[in-house]
């Protein structure tokens, strides 16, 4: 049975998820120490019962979910792997991130070697906060145990028992989701330049109008998340070269969000987006600081 579950860390994604859990009747728990502010404030709203250390959450939660930035979660897991190992849990532990097959087998590694139970994961889709009701895949011979999960405000999806697997759906989902928002980041950029921004759009609204529709919603919001898929493109490369295909398509998408992160509005977070801005306002005005 899982009764209680803990969320690291409660960002944009994580509190969300936690707040649905909580709403099904399961035991939402996390750890803040050494946290920002904003991530007190999301764990607050996502109403998170808090303990005081990492040994008290593993002891207490019957399974873990790592959702957090890519470059963030082996050190993350290492961190878990020392409570695991000191308090004797029998912890599950759910790897969420966007990480490589490689990477998330590393990380089984550290996990299982101390005692603990890994489960391979991804996550596909918005937070509930969005209005989503977002996918996590599972894999490993483990998986089957997030099931229980399932229904109470996301779906849970058991796609094997091999490590690497809900890891490795993730990779090729986002890099065609998120690796599609710097091509069309790159190419509007560049018909700014050119002072033909305005005639592309148009003739994207009368040949392209549902690309067109999708630019408009999501670019305004990429920078916000920016920082995040850095990391998440250098995984996705990593990840094509695993298996023999060229990382340059990726390599290119890390330098487009590295661009975004570093332009006027990287310091956004998904509260603090600008609603009166549109997307080709946004492509405007960074395209007049390059």
């Amino acid at each position: 049975m899982i009764n209680t579950v803990a969320i690291m860390s409660p960002g944009d994604m994580g509190h969300s998820v936690g707040l649905e859990l909580k709403n099904h009747g399961i035991d939402v728990i996390t750890c803040l120490d050494g946290r920002s502010e904003r991530t007190k404030l999301l764990a607050s709203q996502g109403g998170f019962r808090v303990v005081e250390t990492f040994d008290e959450m593993v002891v207490e939660a019957d399974l873990l979910l790592s959702i957090m930035v890519p470059s963030n979660a082996k050190q993350f897991a290492i961190q878990v792997s020392k409570s695991i190992e000191s308090t004797n849990s029998n912890l599950i532990f759910v790897d969420c991130n966007a990480i490589s097959p490689e990477n998330s087998k590393n990380i089984s590694e550290i996990i299982t070697k101390v005692g603990g139970k890994y489960v391979d994961g991804g996550i596909i889709g918005n937070s509930p906060a969005n209005g989503d009701v977002p996918r996590f895949y599972v894999s490993g011979p483990f998986g089957d145990s997030v099931l229980m999960l399932d229904g109470k405000g996301i779906q849970v999806k058991l796609i094997g028992n091999e490590i690497g697997q809900a890891s490795g759906i993730k990779m090729c989902y986002a890099a065609l989701t998120k690796g599609t928002n710097t091509l069309q980041v790159a190419l509007l950029i560049l018909a700014e330049k050119m002072g033909l921004l305005d005639e592309l759009v148009e003739e994207f609204s009368s040949s392209q109008s549902n690309v067109l529709n999708s630019m408009e919603k999501s670019i305004r919001r990429l920078p916000a998340n920016a920082h995040r898929w850095i990391g998440e493109m250098q995984e996705i490369a990593a990840t094509f070269e695993d298996f023999g295909m060229t990382s340059d398509f990726h390599k290119g998408a890390e330098k487009i969000y590295t661009l975004l992160n570093e332009s006027q509005f990287g310091d956004e977070t998904p509260e603090t987006i600008d609603p009166d801005r549109t997307s080709f306002q946004t492509i405007k005005m960074i395209s007049k600081n390059l």
